[in-house]
């Protein structure tokens, strides 16, 4: 008989990606669920079972989950720095869905288990300067996460853990560190930055504009992982016998005006920047150290930044140009991974 997956936030970026790759194989049942009503899940498939519901509700929970082997759970309320630091609450709130989502899988008996987590859970003290030496799997204790989507995740980690060692449930996690790529929210306020440069790019190009703001001075530093990348790690997690958390990141670390850089020679464009330095902008530096997800399940990214760029700026061109579908990638409702 077929396994059946239950992926959760598959309605949204890294969830519909993960749904497209099981939708290709026949080894398996989909079950898809996220918040958003079915039009506007960034993707979904004729041969998946499709749920629009909230997973914070137990019962709902206790239902979708009934006979499926595994979970992945990318649920959460999300989305770039912007957001996050102003919704801290509802941020932590998505702790309520990991809860609800382990108490359901140890009732209905699930084999295995997938949590989502986030670079975020890193101790902001290591992350005061640009260009830092990548944060290993240790670098979250002692902890001095991110102000709450930070915590929720690092609380939903140990949760994960003491499921596995109280009840024997299979867990695995991995921290993402700034998953971009095509199909994915470019703009309302939930996008990342790369999609939030490449829009502003596009847009400047399209209106013959000299100038786009850039939150921060620019100077702040990140790794960023292409979507495809981030879906084989997450399938070699999951995959793994080994019961611990795994970096899925990009070990190229590079500041927002690098960024723009790469952006502009590939609109072949040139902008002045207009820093806003009122605007959020997270830790200093952060980067991933992957020598410990290397090490233990071999898993190593392929796309370079530029490489995953041209992807990203070509398919938010398109989206602009077109018109087609503009809605469902920039509608600001509860987002999911």
């Amino acid at each position: 008989m077929k396994k059946k997956i239950l992926i959760c936030g598959a309605g949204g970026f890294i969830g519909g990606h993960l749904a497209s790759k099981f939708s290709k194989e026949n080894n398996f049942e989909i079950i898809c669920a996220d918040i958003k009503p079915l039009e506007y899940w960034f993707q979904n498939f004729d041969n998946s079972k499709n749920f629009s519901l909230d997973l914070k509700n137990y019962d709902k929970v206790l239902k979708v989950t009934s006979g499926v082997d595994y979970i992945f759970n990318l649920a959460c309320n999300m989305g770039g720095m912007g957001f996050i630091e102003n919704n801290k609450a509802e941020c932590m709130l998505s702790v309520l869905i990991n809860t609800n989502l382990l108490r359901a899988a140890k009732e209905n008996d699930v084999k295995k288990y997938f949590f989502s987590s986030s670079a975020c859970v890193y101790n902001s003290t290591k992350q005061k300067n640009p260009f830092i030496s990548g944060l290993k799997e240790t670098d979250a204790y002692p902890a001095d996460p991110e102000d709450g989507y930070g915590w929720e995740k690092l609380f939903s980690e140990r949760m994960c853990r003491h499921f596995k060692e109280d009840y024997g449930l299979e867990t695995r996690i991995a921290r993402y560190h700034n998953i971009y790529g095509p199909l994915g929210t470019f703009d309302g306020g939930r996008e990342k930055a790369p999609a939030a440069l490449c829009r502003k790019i596009i847009h400047a190009k399209k209106k013959n504009l000299k100038s786009i703001d850039v939150w921060g001075d620019g100077e702040q530093t990140r790794s960023f992982l292409y979507i495809d990348d981030c879906i084989k790690g997450t399938l070699d997690v999951f995959n793994s016998p080994e019961h611990d958390v795994f970096n899925i990141g990009s070990e190229e670390q590079v500041s927002i005006n690098q960024m723009i850089s790469m952006i502009e020679e590939i609109a072949d464009y040139k902008v002045d920047k207009n820093y806003q330095l009122n605007k959020p902008k997270g830790v200093r530096g952060r980067s991933s150290d992957n020598s410990y997800v290397t090490q233990k399940i071999g898993w190593k990214s392929k796309n370079t930044l530029k490489e995953g760029l041209i992807k990203t700026y070509n398919w938010i061109e398109e989206q602009i140009n077109s018109g087609s579908n503009i809605d469902k990638f920039c509608r600001n409702i509860i987002d999911s991974n």
